[in-house]
């Protein structure tokens, strides 16, 4: 394994210095968290690629595969499908808006009734998607050095948080380019080829394998069902997703970039479920979890060398879920719930850039701390999860998706949808189980129809906070002049 740890050590030592020098061009508030929103279209589309494809989608997805056969690809093929969406019809408008968080645009739409309550759902929801893609690191490193959970959590989380709070949005974009690059060649060019040769090709895999592996709807309609409610339509409303929006040079790269990310997703939503696929004919006996086969077929059929670098492209496909989700949930704690409690307005003038920059440094490094504490203590972290996409589907995405095409909702109508859904939900998981599916049915029906009934008896948003929401909508009246691209940028 000599080869394969110096491959890890190079790579995360790359990691750190790529942090160094994101430090360096992070001189701004629009540098350090939207990346100075400078990025072509090859850049936007391997970062938004390498944020939404993490360790679930990965191991997740093989996982998946292993235990369902094709049909396994559906998790993952989901959130290509909800990049699709996002990309497709809402992003022109979401970067020309120039906000930092999901609930500024509420702030705007609403005029400024909805922004808290909003920022605290989000918050829990960044928080949770930090922690769950940190505790990933202690099933590769404990494939890699064979160390404790707790010692693996601290590396991993380290690493990330050391880049991330050094430059910021920057750092983590350039990071993630390497990662995407290394996850494709990984895991897309080197381990789905392999697997399906050691399996004896598609042929001998359909012989060996029951004919419901190779149906596409085998993993059942009410789970494909839940996925796109859940991950589908929680790319189109997570604040990690929308801030890499917000790095977009132009609508344009915006739309078509993501475009390209979306497909990408639905291509590795295939590929990992053929991995886990080829893993169950390769291990006829079964595996202790489903979630084993990825690092179990990587350990034992990858030369030397080579499974060094499969397993850092898993590692690439934690980090940058895992630093995605940490600088969103520091920029809506600073943003959306420290300023307001404050009584700062969020896209009020800091007093100095390099004092906004400090700021937001100093919250990525103690949520990052609190995120590495939680990995270690939490136990069930499905069921944390569950909780808050549930919260956020149900929540958020009435309002938001609301605001954005329905002109008659209001903000009282968005505060109580929020409400609604939310403690519906809670109360729905109490009855039927946090796994359950019923709660997000209903949570998210019951928040529909609040929104509705309750814009229509109220009276309209406000003319003048219409009228600058529609100006934002076409990129006019942004409160800060963002600086033109770099050569550099401009060439990616």
């Amino acid at each position: 394994m000599a080869v394969d740890y110096i491959v890890i050590v190079l790579y995360l030592a790359g990691m750190l210095a790529m942090g160094w020098w994101g430090m360096r061009r992070a001189k701004s508030k629009s540098d350090f968290l939207v990346a100075g929103r400078r990025l072509g279209p090859a850049m936007y589309s391997g970062t938004m690629a390498a944020v939404v494809l993490g360790g679930a989608s990965t191991i997740g997805g093989v996982g998946l595969g292993y235990q369902y056969g094709l049909s396994g690809a559906w998790m993952v093929f989901t959130i290509g499908l909800g990049i699709l969406a996002l990309s497709l019809f809402f992003s022109a408008r979401i970067a020309r808006l120039k906000v930092y968080t999901v609930s500024e645009m509420l702030d705007l739409r609403y005029g400024g009734s909805a922004g808290m309550i909003s920022g605290i759902v989000m918050w829990a929801y960044t928080l949770m998607l930090v922690v769950t893609s940190t505790i990933a690191y202690a099933t590769i490193f404990d494939v890699l050095f064979d160390v404790p959970r707790w010692l693996a959590i601290v590396i991993g989380g380290s690493i990330v948080v050391a880049y991330s709070t050094l430059g910021g949005m920057w750092s983590i974009t350039i990071t993630d380019m390497v990662q995407f690059v290394v996850k494709t060649i990984g895991v897309l060019l080197i381990l789905l080829p392999v697997a399906v040769v050691k399996a004896g090709g598609f042929s001998e895999m359909k012989a060996a394998l029951p004919t419901s592996y190779f149906d596409p709807l085998g993993i059942g309609g009410e789970t494909i069902f839940t996925y796109v409610l859940i991950y589908t339509f929680g790319m189109l409303i997570g604040q990690d997703i929308w801030q890499r929006v917000f790095t977009a040079r132009n609508d344009k790269v915006a739309r078509w970039g993501g475009t390209v990310s979306g497909v990408y997703c639905l291509l590795y939503a295939i590929g990992g479920a053929v991995i886990g696929t080829a893993a169950k004919v390769i291990y006829p006996k079964g595996l202790g979890q489903a979630d084993e086969a990825f690092a179990q077929i990587v350990k034992d059929e990858l030369p030397v060398g080579i499974r060094g670098l499969v397993l850092a492209a898993a590692l690439a496909a934690v980090m940058s879920t895992s630093s995605g989700a940490l600088i969103a949930c520091a920029t809506v704690a600073n943003n959306d719930i420290w300023k307001r409690l404050r009584g700062i307005k969020p896209d009020a003038a800091p007093e100095g850039e390099h004092d906004e920059v400090k700021g937001n440094r100093i919250f990525i490094l103690v949520l990052g701390v609190v995120a590495i504490i939680t990995s270690i203590i939490l136990n069930n972290v499905v069921e944390a999860l569950t909780v808050a996409y549930n919260l956020l589907v149900a929540g958020l995405l009435v309002p938001i998706l609301g605001g954005l095409i329905w002109k008659r909702g209001t903000g009282t109508g968005a505060l109580a949808s929020v409400a609604v859904g939310g403690l519906s939900v809670i109360g729905l998981m109490m009855k039927f189980g946090i796994l359950a599916n019923e709660p997000v049915y209903y949570g998210l029906s019951a928040s529909l129809v609040v929104y509705v009934v309750v814009s229509l008896a109220t009276r309209p948003t406000d003319a003048a906070v219409l009228a600058h929401w529609r100006e934002r909508l076409a990129g006019r009246g942004a409160p800060e002049s963002e600086p033109a691209a770099t050569p550099v940028a401009a060439a990616q």
